[in-house]
């Protein structure tokens, strides 16, 4: 296996689409590796040694998924969102110590004034009218002596901080070597090869879109068709234009794509789609079943995290058994469940799931509490609850931090999801802790209704109840047009109660 970047590149045949993007020439892997090749050469130029930190703030796009690789190959690349106000991009470039950040020459972005603060190297880049897609140059590049240096297999490759939805965001270094497994797991779970093209409608600031999508293509030799990011509107023209054979998402825009399907047919209808990704939150079985009947091709849910370069588990293709509501077998590193002890677990035990590999973080940077917290007997401990079956088939029922402890009872909103979505009425929901002054927390729902459909909250409480225990019927079912999402697209389940109001 490769265990760098630049292995990975190198064993791709040059005259083969790398990337391409709406409204601009492609660019064939020949031009992606003088990318690198030319990239590294400045930031060498420019005083940036292997173990400094870039932080690249680009918007989602070509020069996004090539500025990704090239940064990556020679020093620490720190992709960020781009709509962080300038006090976010002060607390994440100050945190990881970037010694220089890349932004768009011509794009507005408070990270350019910060770097300036801070004293930071800035990078501008910028990209000629009919340059292919991806292809940049760095204001003031020259051609350098020194061709720059080839990272390691052990030297770091990416740094991206966690949600930090209940504490301080951590950061996460990932190496060559831990990017490189995830990589050629994915490309091998999916079957990918140069002939694939994937439509990418993820931001490229996050663990999904980066390995799943881009690095995982670059494993096959194969392409990205790289968009602007996710537009319901757009998307099938831009399906249209790419001819996929796959894309992958989270579950709120394969609901969105759903919704919008029955305007598209003559697209849908035109699609040669091989398969359909879920990953980054759990996907509604019933969304599954809607997604196939659609398109015709299956869908392969999987699970993945930050600290695992991405992918953990994954459904494999057919004709081996897809198992909806489930996130497949192992996928790349060793699954296992133990208990609150740190004892492993057999088949059907619930339990937290841990995971150890190739792709797994060697451990949270500067953060000897978390690491202390996160470890245990070489397994590294997910935060999720889960159950595998006899099958070897892991179930998520939750985030540990989100079950729900109504007076002693304990709650998976996982499962209050699924039997909630079998109404008819219900287009999306999130079950979440709401404070209770006598129980600890009560259990509550926020909804989203199908277009064109009604239904009153207690309504959808009575179905609630006809199908599961008292104690984990909603008390509170609240309906609205949007549940708040986060920066990637996943609904945001803690801390919902004080979004809406309610605590």
């Amino acid at each position: 296996m490769a265990e760098t970047i630049w292995q990975l590149l190198d064993t791709c045949d040059n005259a083969a689409i790398a990337l391409s993007a709406p409204e601009r020439p492609t660019l064939d892997y020949a031009g992606l590796k003088e990318q690198v090749a030319s990239t590294a050469a400045t930031l060498a130029a420019r005083g940036v040694a292997q173990d400094d930190t870039v932080g690249i703030v680009l918007p989602n796009g070509p020069e996004m998924a090539s500025a990704f690789l090239s940064v990556a190959c020679s020093v620490i690349a720190a992709p960020l969102n781009p709509s962080y106000t300038a006090e976010e991009f002060a607390f994440y470039l100050t945190d990881l110590d970037a010694k220089a950040v890349m932004v768009m020459d011509g794009v507005d972005t408070p990270a350019r004034d910060v770097a300036r603060a801070k004293g930071m190297n800035l990078l501008e880049i910028r990209v000629a009218d009919d340059a292919p897609a991806g292809r940049f140059l760095i204001e003031g590049q020259t051609a350098a002596a020194n061709a720059g240096r080839q990272s390691g297999p052990d030297d770091t490759a990416l740094v991206l901080h966690t949600s930090g939805t209940t504490s301080r965001p951590k950061i996460v270094p990932l190496s060559q070597r831990n990017l490189s497994a995830s990589a050629q797991h994915i490309r091998d779970t999916l079957a990918l090869t140069s002939d694939d093209r994937c439509l990418n409608i993820m931001p490229l600031f996050h663990i999904h879109g980066l390995i799943a999508v881009i690095l995982a293509s670059t494993a096959a030799g194969a392409s990205v068709y790289c968009t602007p990011g996710f537009n319901a509107m757009k998307v099938f023209g831009w399906m249209e234009a790419a001819e996929p054979t796959w894309y992958s998402a989270v579950p709120t825009m394969h609901q969105a794509i759903v919704a919008r399907a029955a305007r598209n047919t003559e697209v849908v209808g035109r699609l040669g789609l091989r398969f359909i990704r879920s990953s980054s939150a759990s996907l509604p079985p019933q969304v599954m079943t809607e997604l196939e009947e659609t398109f015709g091709c299956p869908v392969i849910e999987a699970y993945g995290m930050t600290e695992a370069a991405h992918q953990m588990a994954s459904n494999p293709l057919p004709p081996a058994d897809r198992k909806a509501g489930t996130v497949g077998l192992a996928a790349g590193p060793e699954v296992a469940i133990i208990n609150e002890d740190g004892a492993l677990l057999g088949q059907g035990a619930k339990g937290e799931v841990v995971i150890r590999g190739p792709n797994v973080t060697a451990g949270y940077r500067n953060n000897e509490k978390a690491n202390a917290e996160a470890f245990t007997g070489g397994w590294f401990r997910t935060g999720d609850q889960g159950v595998i079956d006899a099958d070897g088939y892991l179930t998520i029922t939750g985030r540990l931090k989100e079950i729900i402890n109504r007076g002693g009872e304990k709650v998976s909103p996982r499962e209050v999801d699924d039997v909630l979505m079998d109404h008819p009425a219900v287009a999306q929901v999130v079950t979440f802790a709401l404070p209770h002054d006598k129980l600890g927390e009560e259990v509550a729902a926020a909804i989203v209704l199908k277009d064109g459909k009604t239904a009153e909250p207690r309504e959808i409480a009575s179905f609630a109840s006809e199908r599961l225990a008292a104690f984990k019927v909603p008390r509170k079912v609240v309906i609205l047009d949007e549940i708040p999402k986060g920066a990637t697209g996943k609904l945001q389940r803690i801390g919902l109660a004080e979004k809406l109001g309610l605590a």
